[in-house]
């Protein structure tokens, strides 16, 4: 079972250990919070291979800190790894990872997703007195001559609040409304 910890909450729950994590990662997750933003930096480059876009300093600790685990431990999985490059490649979500976790030349075998119309059918929705049209793409869809990855990313430009894509579209039922 694997276990991922916040570096803080070691500093405080000094009883908590890992199977296959040795005493120097220990010893520097405790050392990540008294670091200065510059340190902080410095050492995300070292352990990512790329500069840093994150700004608060919490958000270092948390991601130095999950690197210094996961290279501990034999990095993550490789489904684990494939989910976290399809959230990331979501345009909603807007995280930019950094190579480092991209292999290069990976091939990610994209099984499409079942509730999903066939490529080049229109989506249609009513939304307030306008009509939302959507050309489903092979690799994605197409709305008002951009392109997306997600029909959440879609039902957000064009309401300006998130939805699931699927149920803003009617491709699913919204199962708490069917329970009532």
């Amino acid at each position: 079972m694997e276990v991922y910890i916040n570096p803080v909450e070691t500093l405080e729950k000094p009883y908590i250990r890992m199977a296959g994590m040795g005493g120097s990662v220990y010893r520097e997750l405790a050392r990540l919070p008294g670091l200065e933003m510059s340190e902080l930096r410095k050492r995300y480059v070292e352990v990512f291979g790329a500069e840093a876009r994150i700004t608060q300093k919490q958000q270092l600790i948390r991601r130095i800190g999950w690197k210094l685990q996961a290279l501990a431990q034999a990095d993550i999985s490789e489904q684990a790894r494939r989910r976290a490059l399809q959230i990331a490649q979501d345009s909603e979500v807007g995280i930019h990872l950094p190579a480092a976790l991209v292999p290069l030349g990976s091939k990610t075998t994209h099984s499409r997703d079942q509730r999903l119309p066939a490529p080049g059918t229109e989506l249609r929705r009513q939304y307030c007195e306008r009509t939302v049209v959507v050309r489903v793409l092979t690799n994605g869809f197409e709305y008002e001559g951009r392109h997306y990855t997600s029909l959440s990313a879609i039902a957000r430009a064009a309401t300006g609040m998130r939805w699931n894509g699927l149920l803003f579209f009617g491709l699913i039922r919204n199962e708490a409304r069917k329970q009532r």
